[in-house]
């Protein structure tokens, strides 16, 4: 018999009554009728599963139901880092479109879409440098340096995509503080 006097924790909740545990049991053991009726129960489990992770990547909120990469406060406080500065990357997808389709309604300026490409690739070259000098310096006065491992390609990767279409949705107004919630 073992003395718990001391105060150590106990498993949390009460013991089940002998029926209840019998009820659980019994339920558990009951399987579905045939493999049609397994196979069915099994594809409502996922997609129900899938469904809370899609609202979850919708929301931005609920961490648990996020995918893994996606999880913890490291890799919320990227998003959050990115999300709420301007990034040169957000619009260097449209501008280089249209960079694209000037050069090929108009071919004699080819020196000028040339330089202008350039430009855009070195002003988001060093913005992502800036970004990731910030980020690694943020990351390091609030976290442990274990806890950071993949932040920032994580924060890197987030900043190409458009805004619009960033999952999970961004939390964050542009130009907003950041919060103490990490």
């Amino acid at each position: 018999m073992v003395d718990n006097s001391d105060g150590a924790a106990g498993k949390g909740r009460a013991t089940p009554s002998r029926k209840e545990a019998e009820a659980a049991r019994k339920k558990q053991m009951k399987s579905p009728v045939s493999r049609k009726e397994q196979t069915r129960k099994q594809k409502d489990a996922r997609n129900a599963s899938r469904e809370r992770t899609r609202e979850a990547m919708r929301s931005g909120g609920d961490d648990k139901h996020l995918p893994l990469r996606e999880q913890g406060p490291v890799r919320r406080f990227c998003r959050d880092y990115v999300d709420r500065r301007f990034n040169v990357a957000d619009i260097l997808l449209p501008l280089l479109i249209c960079i694209l389709l000037v050069s090929y309604i108009f071919p004699r300026i080819s020196l000028l879409v040339v330089g202008l490409w350039t430009l855009l690739i070195l002003a988001t070259i060093v913005d992502e440098v800036l970004l990731v000098r910030g980020l690694r310096k943020e990351l390091r006065a609030r976290f442990e340096p274990g806890d950071t491992r993949g932040a920032t390609p994580y924060a890197v990767l987030r900043t190409t995509q458009l805004r619009r279409f960033r999952m999970p949705k961004p939390q964050v107004k542009r130009g907003e503080m950041l919060k103490e919630r990490y």
